[in-house]
This record gives C-alpha cells, structure tokens and sequence, in this order.
C-alpha cells in the first residue's frame, strides 16, 4: 500500500460526519460541503433506481470534470454485480476521489478488488449476517481504511424488529464487534450507521453520545441539518475540558503518577484521557 493511501487511511478517523448525496442529484453536492461535514458521499447504490443509475454515473463524471469538483466519496454497488463493474470503471475514470464506500461487504476479495482496482481506500459497510459473521477476516484485506454499517438491512437479514428495545441491544452489539475488531486489526475506528429521523434532533444528539463514548469515529449523515447537530453535541463541555487541564497541569507540575483531584483519583488512564480530549480542542 503506497504511502498516498496510507495517509488518506490515517485522515478518515478525523472525519466526524459523513453526507450523503444521491448522484441523481449532483447540485446538492456543493449544498452538502456548505453544511461543514467532514466527508460527502455521492450514493451510487440505495439511493439510485436501477434504471437511473447509468444516468446518475454520468452525472457523477461531469461534476468531476468540472471547475467546482470537490475531492467527494462514493458509495458504490455489491461486489460482484453488474452495476458493481461499472461502477469500477467510472472509479478508473475520476482518479481524484476521495474513497469507496463498497455496499453490502461480505468477504475479504470484496474489498481487496475495490482497492487492486481503484486504488483508493475502502471503507466496508456491513450489510448482512455474513458480512457480520466475516469482519475478523474482512479487517485483514488490504486498501480497508474502516467499517461502517448498515443496520436496517442487518435488521432485515437478522429478523430483528426495528424500533424495539431488542434492536437496541442488537445495535449495541455489532457496534462492539465493529470497534474490537477495528482495535485489534488498526483499523480507522469505526462509522456509526444513519440515523433515519433528520428531524428529531434530540434523538440524534442522543445518539451520537452514545457511539461516541463506545469510541466510534463518526457518523453517517441523511440530511445536511444533520451535520451541525453531530459536531455539536461532539464539543466536550466546559466542565470537562477544565478538569482536564487541571489533570495535565497537575501531572506536569508533580510528576506523579497518581493524584486528587476535585476528590477524584487521577492516575494514567485519567491523564491520558485528559490529554486526547484536550488535542480536539
């Protein structure tokens, strides 16, 4: 892996938010970088009738052709489907992407075709009981940057029941599955899968804490009102920023290893901890 990849690899976890585009509509793509997120997405897949899809590639082309192109994401169709090689193709023709979001990964030559023939990196959506059941090996292929997921089609595939306390625990599952896997194999930590109600900004905001304190890296986004709610609710507060810059300034000043402060015992988790929150400032 060549070390261009390897720092667009690196990059990904600093990104937060992640919108989506549908590529039948291309005009929203520079609405969608106006919104501040992070990383935009142009959807070859979900988003695309099958009937529009040659169509939504040629529109994909032109802006990349024009004078207003962004470096954009695309999400592209199933390996091994006829859409999947002709999204390929148009991969081979727009050479300054970003990355491939590949739908619907199940297996470790999914990904590692992507990379072999685009050469960019790949985040892999988990889609599927089998893509579940293969991410040990999947995080091994080469060009992998992350995994995100999709979960009302792992709901679908898995019977699980939408909007029940039972997903929940389901989701919170695969989340740690994700995470201990990406952990273990280096990965980017892992992207948090949409959340469908773009007008319930509370919802929202509850759940970008939640991934966030299991140690996801960001979130993928519907609607561009989306974005501001998520980097939002990511900004520690005042009270926490504080005490960690009293937990590094006493660290610093001392040089013990273990310490009081506000009554509660600050020792290296604690201080190292301090420290990553105080470097997102």
């Amino acid at each position: 892996m060549d070390s261009v990849i390897k720092n667009k690899i690196n990059a990904i976890s600093q990104n937060k938010t992640w919108l989506f585009v549908p590529a039948t509509r291309i005009d929203r793509v520079a609405k969608a970088f106006a919104s501040g997120a992070d990383a935009v997405i142009v959807d070859l897949e979900d988003a695309v009738a099958l009937e529009d899809k040659a169509d939504a590639r040629k529109l994909l082309q032109q802006y990349h052709d024009s004078t207003d192109y962004q470096s954009i994401w695309v999400r592209i169709n199933k390996a091994g489907s006829e859409e999947f090689f002709k999204d390929i193709v148009l991969c081979q023709k727009v050479p300054n992407l970003a990355g491939v979001l590949l739908a619907k990964a199940e297996q470790v030559a999914d990904i590692e075709s992507v990379y072999q023939l685009t050469n960019l990196p790949v985040v892999a959506l988990i889609e599927s009981a089998v893509g579940l059941y293969q991410i040990d090996s999947m995080a091994k292929a080469v060009g992998l940057a992350a995994f995100s997921y999709g979960f009302l089609d792992l709901c679908n595939d898995l019977w699980v029941q939408v909007g029940m306390p039972a997903a929940d625990i389901i989701a919170n599952q695969i989340r740690y599955q994700l995470i201990l896997t990406s952990k273990v194999h280096q990965l980017s930590p892992p992207i948090d899968t949409v959340y469908p109600d773009f007008n319930n900004e509370v919802g929202l905001s509850n759940r970008v804490q939640l991934w966030s304190q299991m140690g996801m890296s960001g979130m993928l986004c519907i609607h561009p009102k989306q974005v501001a709610v998520v980097q939002q609710t990511l900004q520690p507060t005042d009270e926490a920023l504080s005490f960690a810059q009293r937990v590094v300034d006493e660290y610093e000043r001392s040089g013990q290893a273990v310490f009081e402060i506000d009554g509660q015992m600050v020792d290296a988790p604690v201080i190292e901890r301090s420290r990553q929150l105080l470097d997102k400032k």
